[in-house]
């Protein structure tokens, strides 16, 4: 009787066996690994956030800055409506006060049997713009209620005088043109510039 030789203790396991000692180390190897990848990923989305907000106030300081030293390269222009423009021509008024232009350009035209002239929309008294009242045929300042005739007379209220008048001419193609700029006055003690050539156009 032959007595088998005894296996030896480091040959390798055969094909299809288990080795009960080696799952659990491995297990016990790989769980710190997991948890210690959970943990990182946690860390780096907080500090990826907050790196971003620190940009984002250093670029958004920096722009700002950028476009204050801007400002300096353009210069400040104040746009004011027009002092010189046409209004047409005389068929193109009736008789009577003409308000289509007060919006846009402040004034009125005024036309009379005899004559055309522009009245500047601005109350003798404080400056403020009167409205024209068609039913009582007069223009009333809505501030301080100053009231003028079609002629702009004041005779009402604390106006101390006539509303100004701007100069008018005719071009060569028969337009009328306002001009703003001069204004021909009416004031007490002095000599009125209503009847001045330029402050209106005979008919």
């Amino acid at each position: 009787m032959t007595n088998s030789p005894p296996k030896d203790e480091g040959a390798r396991n055969q094909p299809g066996e288990k080795t009960p000692a080696a799952a659990p180390n491995q297990a016990t190897k790989a769980a710190p690994a997991s948890d210690g990848g959970k943990d990182g990923k946690g860390k780096i989305e907080p500090l990826k956030m907050r790196r971003r907000i620190i940009w984002a106030s250093i670029w958004g300081f920096i722009g700002i800055n950028v476009l204050m030293m801007m400002r300096f390269f353009f210069p400040r222009i104040l746009f004011e409506p027009k002092t010189k423009f046409i209004v047409g021509t005389v068929p193109d008024f009736g008789l009577g006060v003409d308000t289509r232009f007060q919006q846009q350009f402040r004034i009125w035209v005024v036309r009379k049997p005899d004559r055309v002239f522009v009245i500047y929309a601005r109350c003798t008294h404080l400056g403020c713009t009167p409205d024209w009242k068609e039913s009582e045929s007069k223009f009333k300042c809505p501030c301080h209620g100053s009231g003028y005739d079609s002629d702009g007379v004041n005779f009402e209220g604390p106006a101390p005088r006539p509303m100004d008048r701007a100069r008018v001419t005719m071009n060569p193609q028969g337009q009328i043109v306002v001009d703003t700029s001069k204004l021909f006055k009416c004031e007490k003690g002095k000599e009125c510039e209503f009847d001045d050539p330029d402050a209106y156009i005979p008919v």
